[in-house]
């Protein structure tokens, strides 16, 4: 099977605005990801290192944009 991970990148980024909370730092969401794709995310600037001690990852502004659009956009009635 052939899989199309920009797909999977767009889901997974709008799963993490789902699971994301904002705070003073900003926008946070667990890391419970595949680690593949969270790595793919980190390398499109939209989220910080998930190779990290840290059981959580940082939104960019840009990254927390466009998971806050593509959830509404897949999810939404």
């Amino acid at each position: 099977m052939d899989i199309d991970y920009a797909k999977v990148d767009d889901y997974t980024l709008a799963l993490l605005y789902l699971v994301s909370s904002e705070d003073r730092l900003g926008a946070r969401a667990w890391k419970s990801f595949d680690w593949e794709t969270m790595n793919r995310l980190h390398e499109k600037g939209y989220i910080s290192n998930p190779k990290s001690k840290s059981k959580s990852v940082v939104l960019t502004e840009e990254g927390y944009s466009r998971a806050k659009e593509l959830f509404e956009r897949l999810f939404a009635k």
